[in-house]
């Protein structure tokens, strides 16, 4: 949690991007496992901590813009719930904390917002990815709670998108925590990957690396030899000699801020001649966006920059041929490369999406493209220093589309299915780190950089 005036300095701040309103921002409730007594490990809603750094389940946040109040809505904890819990401040106590001077229990809500509405000033709500607050929207407002989603204020949305986009020095400060513990967890899955280890034995080693230095994993870990399903899970198959491993995890720390990055590892603790040769061409368009990456350039523009420089050192395989702008062009590289080249990451690993990705990561300038592959790409627009993005090329040889694709006769002018056929067995390969956008160029995040050069990976895990 930082300090007070963060807190108080964010709400003015939002207060003055809206100008006007009621703005209502919940925070999150415990979500109950399997029953109502045993719940899943309580996350407060990121844009509630934004404002508020309050993590206790049960409240909301209430700003009238128009007479510059606000309130902390909830209700206290009584007796019965302490015994089990320990002592928890009231609410007026946690407003006070961060510089609330108004509380109010939660059945109060539904009292201000009819009477806001009856003197006509708008009720700004963000979208809700919970059905417990589309449930809890839709009854204070009188709509269906899944119209409730569709209603949600676009100003709201973009004001917060404006300033949660940008990350203060102390944001910064706190997601190298959270690079520090993903580097332990990142090398523990490289020294611990070896042929007849379970993929969910490594997995569970950094989850437990996670707990024990921060909150939590960042996502649910993704580990697996078949790199060419994107969100794999560990399972309990042993790692096969030959193969590769991804391992995709990521740190969120005890504030709440995340880590995201994703490496490939030669089970037998070499890289094959053909393993290497694509390794480094994703190696290669990892580091052209530490090369290219800076203010003012468009993030889909460095996007399709990595897909000509992927489609060209294929080409030199022999995977693909013809022209590599005209492959590009016509989408012939999505056959390798299906989704974006990154994302924003702060207190959400995909930072904001619950927002709206079309807000978050694009904007009247640049739009969302409807072409295969590109169509997945999570932010377009101009980049801006305090942005903190994932770089994360990536190389798939998917099977079954492989064979759809073949079928269908796609692309023949660009791929050379005859050789692609001999790669169905190869998996996927993923490099991502984490950047932040400065004045000048970009940096990449953490003190310590956990190998990825083909060399550097090989000496690490057999050094």
């Amino acid at each position: 949690m930082f300090s007070k005036q963060t807190y108080i300095q964010r709400r003015a701040e939002l207060r003055r991007l809206m100008g006007s309103g009621l703005l209502v921002l919940p925070g999150n409730n415990e979500s109950p496992a399997n029953y109502p007594a045993n719940a899943y490990k309580f996350r407060q809603d990121s844009t509630f901590l934004y404002f508020t750094g309050l993590k206790r389940e049960g409240l909301a946040l209430v700003i009238d813009v128009d007479n510059d109040r606000e309130w902390l809505i909830g209700d206290d904890i009584d007796i019965d719930d302490i015994i089990w819990t320990g002592y928890v401040p009231s609410v007026s106590e946690l407003a006070a904390s961060v510089g609330i001077a108004q509380s109010a229990p939660m059945k109060e809500l539904k009292t201000m917002i009819d009477a806001s509405r009856a003197k006509g000033q708008q009720v700004h709500y963000l979208p809700p990815y919970r059905h417990d607050h589309m449930i809890q929207l839709g009854d204070l407002l009188g709509i269906h709670p899944l119209q409730t989603r569709a209603e949600a204020s676009v100003p709201l949305i973009k004001a917060v998108v404006a300033m949660r986009s940008i990350k203060t020095d102390e944001e910064i400060a706190e997601i190298e925590r959270a690079m520090a513990i993903g580097y332990e967890m990142h090398t523990t899955a490289m020294r611990a990957c070896a042929p007849g280890v379970m993929e969910q034995h490594i997995a569970g080693l950094l989850e437990g690396i996670a707990h024990q230095h921060g909150c939590k994993v960042s996502f649910e870990t993704i580990l697996t030899t078949h790199g060419e399903i994107f969100h794999g899970s560990p399972s309990m198959r042993p790692l096969e000699a030959g193969r590769l491993m991804l391992c995709d995890a990521g740190a969120e720390t005890n504030d709440n801020y995340c880590s995201d990055n994703t490496r490939v590892t030669p089970v037998s603790g070499r890289f094959t001649q053909r393993q290497r040769d694509i390794y480094d061409i994703v190696v290669a368009c990892h580091d052209l966006v530490l090369e290219k990456a800076r203010p003012g350039v468009k993030w889909m523009d460095m996007h399709l920059d990595v897909c000509r420089l992927m489609a060209a050192r294929l080409k030199d395989l022999g995977l693909m041929k013809g022209n590599p702008d005209d492959a590009v062009e016509a989408g012939a590289h999505a056959m390798f490369l299906q989704h974006g080249l990154g994302h924003m990451m702060g207190m959400d690993v995909h930072d904001m999406e619950g927002l709206g990705q079309v807000y978050v990561g694009f904007d009247d300038e640049v739009r969302p493209s409807t072409q295969f592959g590109t169509n997945c790409l999570r932010c377009g627009r101009r980049i801006q220093p305090g942005f903190v993005l994932t770089d994360e090329p990536g190389i798939y040889f998917i099977p079954q589309l492989i064979d759809l694709w073949r079928g269908q006769g796609l692309h023949r002018d660009f791929i050379n299915y005859e050789l692609l056929e001999t790669y169905k067995d190869f998996g996927g390969i993923r490099l991502e780190d984490d950047i932040l956008i400065t004045s000048t160029g970009n940096r990449m995040l953490g003190q310590q950089v956990i190998p990825y050069h083909a060399d550097d990976v090989e000496a690490f895990i057999n050094g």
